[in-house]
Order: C-alpha cells, then sequence, then structure tokens
C-alpha cells in the first residue's frame, strides 16, 4: 500500500438499488443510516447517484482516523437499518478504501 498507514482513509461503497425500490424510501434509509453512523463515529456521509442511471449509488465517507471502529459502526448500522433490503438481488454492496498518495 503506497502512503503512511496511519493516513485518513475514504471510503467509497456502491451498490444497485433494487429495480422495484421506491426512490424516495429507500433514499430516506440510507440518509437515517448515514445519520446514525455519523452520530456513532463522528463521520458524515454523502450520497449520490450515477449520472443517468439512478439505481447506481454510491455512498462517500472521507476522511476516516479510525477505519476498523468506522468499519465496525458501518456493520451496524448497515444491518440495524436493513440497508440491504433496497440493494437488488444478485447484487451486493461494494466498499473500495483509498488513501491519499505519498
Amino acid at each position: 500500500m503506497s502512503g503512511d498507514a496511519s493516513a485518513c482513509v475514504h471510503y467509497f461503497v456502491y451498490y444497485r438499488v433494487r429495480a422495484d425500490a421506491e426512490h424516495e424510501d429507500a433514499e430516506a434509509t440510507v440518509r437515517a443510516m448515514q445519520a446514525a453512523l455519523e452520530r456513532r463515529t463522528g463521520v458524515a456521509g454523502r450520497l449520490m447517484e450515477r449520472r443517468s442511471d439512478a439505481v447506481t449509488w454510491m455512498e462517500v465517507y472521507e476522511g476516516v482516523a479510525d477505519p476498523d471502529a468506522f468499519e465496525a459502526a458501518l456493520r451496524i448500522e448497515v444491518d440495524a437499518h436493513r440497508v440491504a433490503n433496497i440493494v437488488e438481488p444478485g447484487s451486493a454492496r461494494h466498499t473500495e478504501r483509498f488513501v491519499e498518495c505519498a
């Protein structure tokens, strides 16, 4: 891994939302999860959708100083808010982790 191991980590979580999900309800689910995650970790998330493909979403969490604690909290809140229920069957949430280049 390039860069300082103690550097902040930036998370990018992408997935496809169920075709039959109500957009507003799905968005409310993710935003409620993100609010709970922020209360738990102090890390604010952003929610984006792919341009010209409103069912591909990305959650972005930047500047995570304690990745282990953040990932544990993310798992807890994703489960608590049943985020998996809005993910397209046969697909999954994919998490990518990045750090600043040295």
